[in-house]
């Protein structure tokens, strides 16, 4: 897979898993998939699945996530889920609110079917934590009210994040357009931003619109 720098900020695949617990190291899987395909800033395609780890889930992870130990006794395998979602993302950059977490889980679950993920990943909320500096946290609930963001009536349900934080992640290119008056920003932008301290954040952005 090769991404070219210049790919847009407004075209991505924006995803979101639900999971049996915290890390894919201890054994917890993916059990619902989520996700979004914006180009050019419109949403395009979505993709989403229940998937069967394999076990049983706590009674914890149900009620948080509303998924069901039924639900899932009847969902495809994860393996044939994530095929089906590597085929999905194709040569898209991916975003995730909390990347890292996401991130994990998508790598342990392609790599249990044998594929090795290269792509790009940029995470909403590290991004939002520049942008938004002064909003109360930057959880995606309390994100998408901070700006006023029409909100899904679920959360924790991995379509209906993968949703919102695709507002989210329009609404921060929008808002950094306005704000520096820059004509397109790409991939590589928002993910070097992300990754800017918070006290460079003006001075990295201003360098773009002065060019």
């Amino acid at each position: 897979m090769h991404h070219y720098p210049e790919a847009s900020a407004d075209t991505a695949v924006i995803f979101d898993f639900e999971t049996s617990g915290l890390s894919p190291n201890y054994g917890d899987r993916a059990i619902e998939i989520g996700a979004v395909r914006i180009k050019s800033g419109k949403v395009v395609d979505r993709f989403q699945q229940l998937m069967n780890p394999g076990f049983r889930i706590s009674g914890f992870i149900e009620s948080y996530t509303g998924i069901s130990n039924e639900l899932l006794k009847d969902a495809p395998a994860c393996e044939e889920v994530m095929e089906a979602f590597a085929d999905f993302i194709g040569e898209d950059n991916l975003v995730a609110h909390n990347a890292s977490f996401d991130k994990r889980f998508l790598e342990a679950e392609l790599e249990r079917v044998g594929i090795h993920f290269r792509g790009n990943i940029a995470c909403s909320m590290l991004l939002a934590r520049r942008i938004y500096q002064r909003a109360p946290n930057h959880k995606l609930g309390t994100l998408v009210a901070y700006r006023n963001i029409q909100a899904e009536d679920v959360f924790h349900r991995a379509l209906a994040d993968s949703e919102m934080t695709s507002r989210l992640w329009l609404k921060m290119i929008e808002d950094l357009q306005s704000q520096y008056l820059l004509p397109e920003l790409s991939f590589a932008t928002m993910q070097k931003l992300s990754r800017t301290p918070k006290s460079k954040v003006h001075s990295f952005l201003s360098s773009f619109s002065s060019e």
